[in-house]
């Protein structure tokens, strides 16, 4: 598993800095520290062996706003092969993530930061990810995978941003309240708009990556590091960003990495994501029945399919954990991580979240006193998705497409969404345990 118009946005957010500067004097509050919860967990993966760790998540850290999720992981000892030699190595890392910061002295801008580092025994990577490419060509190595992030929100003052620009809602039971006439209304009207800007970095050794040789320095790993930024545009018109019943939310993304410092290439990438809710009919057993549906996009204007600069490798193509990929915890969970990429991508999934009458964490008296976070409402979610890549953007994205179809079991825990998903393809079988829906931000 792998975690991985520029000057119309550049004077919008620059106007409103000055149009919010002293509006509000939301200073963090540094006794204000959050309703914290800690959760242990083990799994196993071809990529990380046998492996656990221990998670923590807070919510209202300085501002009642934020989310912090931490996690420390490690893995028992595993035998490999690098670059020939038989060696020895284990699973390890961590994750830090504090979302939703709002700057202080303004009222529409908030911070969030995410960091990842970690070192993979045994991953999977797969160079060539065209459409009608061979599961078994892939490069299994260890490699050290890092990335860092830091983004700007600034949330439009038009809709639900003119008097919640925050995004906080009265909860019970995992529903938000009194939120009955919202969603499906008129774009940019009604709803939360918001336009952000994202500076990242990945860093990314790949130990047996031979074809490498000729860039890399001889007392150092091959690396494929990425760097730059996206600028994005989300408008979201629900009832619920975390757990929709109705509406419909957009996202418009531009990437580009310019080739900076050690970046292996630079490349840009644009993609377009619209999901959509239907609120259907409960039956006797459950309390919300829900029809999801999402279309995503991607196209990679820079990948230069006729020249290479490593063998296998095109001229300004996106790396393999970006761009237009299918595969993975998000698009086609029936294929491995970052199974397909090409320079052009297309995907859809319908999902049917089912939300049970049952709910043990609130009836049993045992696993109600103790439980150690609180369980608002379990789903059982069937899904079907299908998409394909493509060498260019053109209606042979609509040939030859790949399906796959699986069911997940989430729950709202500590007023997040968790989900185990487990799903089917002609490759084989695939399971994912996830935060948040695949597609609802």
């Amino acid at each position: 598993m792998k975690l991985k118009i520029l000057p119309l946005i550049v004077a919008l957010t620059s106007g409103a800095v000055a149009a919010d500067l002293n509006t509000s004097d939301n200073i963090p509050d540094f006794k204000q520290t959050g309703t914290w919860i800690a959760i242990p967990y083990a799994f196993s993966s071809d990529a990380t062996g046998l492996s656990g760790g221990i998670g923590t998540i807070a919510q209202g850290i300085l501002q009642p706003q934020t989310t912090f999720v931490g996690t420390l992981f490690y893995g028992v000892e595993q035998d490999i092969v690098t670059n020939g030699y038989p060696e020895t190595a284990n699973f390890s890392g961590g994750m830090i993530s504090y979302s939703n910061f709002k700057v202080p002295y303004t009222r529409r801008f908030f911070l969030s930061g995410w960091g990842y580092v970690s070192h993979f025994p045994k991953d999977t990577l797969y160079i060539d990810g065209s459409n009608d490419s061979d599961k078994d060509d892939v490069l299994t190595t260890a490699d050290d995978s890092d990335y860092y992030s830091i983004t700007l929100d600034y949330v439009l003052p038009i809709g639900e941003g003119i008097d919640n620009p925050d995004g906080i809602y009265k909860m019970r039971d995992g529903f938000a309240m009194d939120r009955d006439g919202y969603g499906n209304k008129t774009p940019f009207v009604t709803g939360r708009t918001t336009l952000s800007l994202k500076a990242f970095y990945q860093y990314q050794t790949i130990e047996n990556w031979k074809e490498s040789e000729p860039w890399k320095d001889r007392e150092s790993k091959p690396k494929w590091n990425d760097s730059g930024l996206r600028f994005a545009l989300l408008h979201d018109n629900t009832d619920y960003d975390l757990n929709p019943s109705r509406g419909y939310s957009f996202l418009l993304q531009y990437s580009n990495d310019f080739g900076w410092s050690d970046d292996l290439q630079s490349w840009n990438n644009i993609e377009f994501k619209f999901s959509k809710y239907f609120n259907l009919e409960t039956f006797s057993f459950t309390r919300q029945n829900v029809l999801a549906l999402n279309f995503w996009t991607a196209y990679s204007p820079s990948w230069d399919t006729s020249h290479e600069i490593l063998p296998g490798i095109d001229a300004h193509r996106t790396p393999l954990w970006e761009g237009p990929r299918l595969g993975g915890y998000f698009r086609m969970r029936g294929y491995d991580s970052n199974r397909f990429s090409d320079k052009a991508a297309i995907y859809a999934t319908a999902e049917y979240r089912a939300m049970l009458d049952w709910n043990p964490f609130k009836t049993t008296k045992f696993l109600k006193k103790h439980s150690p976070v609180a369980i608002d409402w379990f789903q059982i979610v069937p899904f079907v998705e299908m998409g394909r890549v493509n060498d260019q953007y053109n209606f042979d994205l609509l040939k030859d497409l790949k399906y796959d179809a699986g069911i997940s079991i989430r729950a709202m825990a500590a007023e997040l969404p968790v989900r185990f998903d487990v799903a089917v393809s002609d490759e084989g079988l695939n399971m994912w345990v996830m935060i948040r829906h695949p597609f609802d931000f």
